[in-house]
């Protein structure tokens, strides 16, 4: 029989993350369907907070390594209670959200238990009794489906692929797990946080909305000349009023190596589709976007996708979007951010 273990870090605050709710949800799913037992098994500085959101999971054990020496993320603290867990948990396959911080360290544990890991998974199942993982290839263009032998299994769940776990009903009760560090395994210090000023800040994992602009707004405009800081200022504004994420077209981020005018707070990083990233948000904005193949591909994942531009040809308006605004982006950009500015 099967040992499903869930096993997640916890936050600052002592809760579990969306994305650790989504893995719980894809772990108590593998337990149903191998008829096998569900145990869920969390870290950090405080672990009380997260027994609520355990509540209801049907666990028949609920562990906990808890000690202010994983108030920050280290590989040697993490991994050491990560194998704790894992070892106190007799599991054979281990579920976890595909975080930063459990990315780093799961490889080397697996390793150290004489496991196996596959990363990123965006379905986790037993259609016929056996754990299945399924996960894309090569920019979401192949999905495959895989299963191992070699016990334990660690599979880590990508973010915004499950629904959330909610727990409802009785908190269980955490069985505390020893963690035994060594000196050398507290070597590393974290001496403090360095972020983004707010209005800097332009991708948001965890945004409803993904603004994506195209290498449009770097063009000649009706009057025969571009308009950077104006289309700079729209954006900006945009994106600090709605709280979404910002991407743009490979085109775009291109334009700084073919000597173009470029927006300054525009980079690789923000690049979706066509080996970029592939953004999970629930709605999607393109503008002034020429909708190619291989930039839809990078939108696989969002629910709602919709975009403006002058060209009613445009490839967005051939089936790759619910709906398409055939309209000058900066006059709808500059009406949307004066509405959102009343509100």
């Amino acid at each position: 029989m099967e040992t499903i273990l869930f096993l997640s870090h916890t936050e600052q605050d002592g809760t579990l993350s969306r994305a650790s709710l989504e893995a719980l949800a894809a772990a108590r799913g593998l337990a149903d369907g191998t008829k096998g037992q569900l145990v869920v098994g969390v870290f950090g500085e405080q672990t009380a907070p997260a027994a609520a959101q355990l509540a209801g999971s049907g666990a028949k054990r609920a562990l906990a390594v808890t000690s202010a020496d994983l108030a920050a993320a280290r590989y040697a603290s993490d991994a050491a209670a990560a194998e704790a867990l894992a070892r106190a948990a007799g599991a054979t396959v281990v579920v976890a959200p595909a975080t930063s911080r459990l990315s780093r360290v799961l490889a080397g544990v697996s390793h150290r238990l004489g496991g196996k890991v596959d990363t990123h998974a965006t379905a986790v199942g037993a259609p016929d009794g056996a754990p299945t993982v399924t996960r894309w290839f090569y920019r979401q263009r192949m999905e495959a489906t895989l299963r191992r032998s070699a016990r334990p299994w660690f599979v880590t769940v990508e973010a915004g692929t499950q629904p959330a776990f909610r727990g409802e009903g009785a908190a269980p009760a955490l069985e505390a797990v020893t963690l035994a560090l060594t000196d050398d395994q507290r070597r590393t210090k974290v001496i403090g946080f360095r972020a983004p000023e707010a209005q800097a800040q332009t991708i948001r994992p965890d945004a409803k909305l993904l603004f994506v602009a195209g290498a449009g707004w770097t063009k000649k405009q009706a009057d025969g000349k571009p308009h950077l800081d104006q289309a700079e200022q729209l954006i900006l504004g945009f994106i600090g009023k709605a709280k979404a994420s910002l991407g743009s077209s490979k085109s775009m981020t291109d334009l700084a190596t073919e000597g173009h005018g470029v927006m300054n707070f525009m980079t690789h990083l923000n690049q979706v589709g066509q080996t970029g990233s592939t953004p999970r948000h629930a709605k999607g904005l393109a503008t002034c976007c020429h909708g190619e193949e291989p930039h839809v591909v990078g939108w696989r994942f969002i629910n709602e996708r919709r975009a403006v531009n002058l060209d009613p040809n445009c490839g967005w308006a051939r089936g790759k979007a619910d709906v398409v605004y055939v309209a000058d982006a900066f006059a709808v950009m500059e009406k949307v951010n004066a509405l959102l500015s009343r509100s």
